[in-house]
This record gives structure tokens, sequence and C-alpha cells, in this order.
């Protein structure tokens, strides 16, 4: 069964700009997709949604890439990131809604990226030939918003570190079959309905290729599945 997992990384839920164009990538998906397709959503800010990664968890991630022995503390550490990054793992496509912050992404959702991101994991290295990202056949569609900066505005409107980041790291786990839409700018806008509207109907064509890809992956893993 297809599976799209939804990162939501604002904590503004109806209110989210970003959140709310994901709703509607989401709906257009799951219309022209597969009947089977399963989603399943990861709200990064709800309480316990990820698990901390500091001195304990780090201490573990060194013990296992130098060959040494986790303390019991570090084992239950390193079990519940391993926990986070199976869930993403085990999906087939990505939706993610990023509200810019102060230039970068929200710190929870850099917090979720250094969980998932570990070597073995989500990618791999070589003194040769460097880094390889382990995630390969997925398909991610990204939606950033903002509410000042806009391409193209004077520097004195902001600068954008949080797409070109985010970008930069789906390739460096070897997610290469990505869409980024931008909404922007939310505030500095005389007509955000219209430009909702335009990206909304930008989202409902992406939507269509989207679904496709996964109904074609439905019917690999059936026939898979009947060998």
């Amino acid at each position: 069964m297809p599976t799209i997992l939804h990162i939501n990384a604002s904590p503004r839920y109806a209110n989210s700009e970003s959140l709310r164009l994901a709703w509607h990538f989401i709906d257009a998906v799951q219309v022209a997709g597969p009947e089977n397709i399963e989603l399943r959503t990861l709200d990064l800010f709800d309480d316990g949604a990820l698990p901390d990664f500091g001195r304990t968890a780090a201490a573990a991630k060194m013990a296992v890439f130098s060959g040494g022995e986790q303390t019991p503390e570090q084992i239950t550490a390193w079990e519940s990131a391993r926990d986070v990054f199976d869930q993403f793992a085990a999906a087939d496509a990505y939706v993610f809604n990023i509200p810019m912050w102060n230039a970068g992404v929200p710190y929870v959702l850099k917090q979720w990226i250094d969980i998932v991101t570990q070597p073995g994991w989500s990618f791999g290295f070589d003194p040769e030939k460097g880094y390889r990202g382990l995630m390969e056949g997925k398909q991610a569609l990204a939606i950033h918003t903002s509410g000042v900066y806009a391409p193209g505005v004077p520097a004195a409107f902001g600068s954008d570190f949080s797409s070109t980041f985010f970008a930069d790291w789906l390739n460096f786990v070897g997610i290469e079959d990505a869409t980024h839409v931008r909404f922007a700018p939310t505030v500095l806008n005389g007509d955000v309905d219209g430009t909702r509207k335009v990206v909304e109907a930008g989202l409902s064509e992406s939507a269509i290729g989207f679904a496709g890809k996964l109904s074609a992956l439905g019917t690999l893993q059936l026939v898979n599945d009947r060998a």
C-alpha cells in the first residue's frame, strides 16, 4: 500500500497558511490517486512528537560508530531516534509544510532532520567518493511560506535560508524527485487570496503527477505480492 508521510512544521494548525496548502495538496492527491493510499501525519509541535537528541543520544551515536558499548540510557535514546527514522523510511512519499522562521526552518523541523539524518540510516559515506543518500526512489513535495520575504525583494526584506537548506537536505539523503512550492509573501501582499488561488491551482496540477507515481508504485507492490 503506497504511503504518504505528511510532516507538519507549523504550530498554528488551521491558521497556518502552509498547513492549509498541504491539506489542499493531499486532498487532490487522494482524489487523483489510488484508493488505497495510506496517509500518516507527524505534527512536529505536538507534545512528545520527537525525542530529545542531546548528550545521551549523541553519546549513543558515537558509541555505535566507534564500536563501543552503549549504556542502558543510551540504548533507550538511540532506539527512540531509530523509531523516528523508521517512520520516515517506511513512507513512499512525503509532503512537508514549512513556514519560514527568522530566514530559516522552524527549530522542530531541524530537530527532526538531525534525528533521522544518521550514517547508515539515511546516508552513507565513502572515503573516496564522499556522501551518498540512501533514500532513493521516493518523492517529496515541500510547501514554503513566508510573511515578508519573497524571491526578488530587496535585502532589507529578508533572506531565504529555509528553502535552500531544505532542498539541499532532501538531495543529501537521496530524495531527488522533489517539488518545491512557495506561497509568499503573506503579509506584504495586496491580494493574498488571489495569490493563494494561484498556488492552489499549481498544487492541484502537481498532485496528478504525484498520485500517478503512487499508483504505479501500488501496482508494482501488488505484482510483487503475487509473485
